[in-house]
């Protein structure tokens, strides 16, 4: 899974790579041990199976390209040595992004060395702040907007007036539950928090905080957990044996199918939004996400989830862009995508907001029988 670097003696990564004849070297910076580290791996398949497709097609400026993983441990200072160690191997693209405060560790560090980064998955709205990183690009949506989707179910749909919330205490579950209490009050809708429990990004054991969250006696209780490998399917078994009243409600794109299946038949009846579904129109009909959908399965014996997709879509769209500037340089190619469309991606059509957010259009579903059920689209 993880491929070797070799050091090139040359004075900066992407000009090394532009004059080269050789492959085009792309870096992954992923969990790939740990709580996260079958997403992260997941995600790396499924780059190397887009790799695997673009390279069919002549690869980028004529060259294949080649892709090099390494495993950030969920750890922002190991993301770092990670990230300098692609550099000095000559990435000219370094896509990353599993945990926020591991990506926002590494972007002044990616910038810096004059590489162009981009982040599929961490959601903390800082991302794209462009302190850290000026030309940054996120694929995944951001938590400013899956807040607006939760905050709309809540005073909407659920009408919940009491409200607890289990949240994972770094960048992304705090930014997430601030943006939900942000929507909500945008909505002039009033309700009771009744109960608030953090947790660390490592944790697996919630009694105690489901405890407290029950005696709330909450009508919706809101599960912001990032941590899809182990904390996730360990929190809503642990909601089902505590008995936790009321609905339970999860932060947006934090149930994959291999969470429902580690969480098993206590998923049945969670409801969430994402933004991806693999077999689900719009894009079950999509050329290109037919052939992404069939290679990842050629290749791994596994139907992609929204992760997978959003860490191939990174790859797809920075080809695209890349080949359209005749270019390598970091500033061309992320002027073309910052702001930009790409027809025909795995995505259909992918619009980026002038700083660099892909839009999303985010769609309810809840599980039943340990299956995703697709609600229409929200927004």
């Amino acid at each position: 899974m993880v491929g070797a670097c070799v050091a090139l003696a040359m004075a900066g990564p992407a000009s090394a790579q532009s004059s080269a004849s050789g492959p085009i070297k792309v870096g992954l910076i992923f969990p790939l041990s740990g709580g996260a580290g079958p997403q992260g791996q997941h995600i790396v398949q499924a780059v190397q199976a887009m790799g695997a497709l673009i390279n069919a097609k002549g690869g980028v400026l004529g060259r294949p390209i080649e892709i090099v993983a390494r495993d950030d441990e969920s750890t922002p200072a190991i993301g770092v040595s990670r990230a300098n160690e692609l550099i000095s191997a000559g990435a000219s693209v370094i896509i990353e992004g599993w945990n926020s405060p591991v990506t926002l560790a590494m972007q002044p560090v990616i910038n810096r060395a004059g590489v162009l980064d981009i982040t599929a998955i961490s959601k903390a709205d800082p991302i794209l702040s462009g302190e850290g990183n000026p030309l940054a690009i996120r694929l995944n949506s951001s938590n400013s907007q899956d807040g607006a989707v939760i905050a709309d179910y809540i005073a909407n749909t659920a009408k919940a007036k009491r409200v607890a919330f289990l949240v994972e205490n770094d960048a992304y579950g705090n930014g997430a539950l601030a943006s939900i209490e942000a929507e909500l009050k945008k909505l002039n809708y009033s309700y009771e928090k009744v109960a608030e429990e953090k947790f660390p990004f490592t944790q697996a054991d919630f009694r105690v905080a489901l405890t407290n969250v029950r005696a709330a006696n909450p009508d919706l209780t809101v599960a912001i957990n990032a941590n899809e490998g182990l904390g996730m399917p360990a929190l809503i078994r642990q909601a089902k044996q505590s008995r936790v009243p009321g609905q339970l409600v999860t932060a947006v794109g934090t149930i994959a199918p291999s969470v429902i299946q580690v969480a098993g038949d206590a998923a049945n009846g969670l409801i969430g939004a994402d933004i991806y579904f693999p077999d689900v129109e719009p894009f079950a009909s999509l050329p290109q996400n037919k052939e992404f959908v069939a290679k990842t399965q050629e290749m791994y014996k596994y139907t992609p989830d929204k992760y997978m997709a959003l860490g191939a879509a990174a790859l797809e769209v920075w080809a695209i862009a890349a080949n359209e500037v005749k270019s390598l340089d970091k500033e061309a190619v992320a002027k073309r995508i910052r702001g930009g469309s790409f027809k025909d991606t795995i995505f259909g059509t992918a619009t980026f907001q002038p700083n660099g957010q892909l839009d999303s259009k985010h769609y309810l579903f809840t599980v039943e029988d340990q299956k995703i059920v697709v609600r229409p689209g929200v927004n």
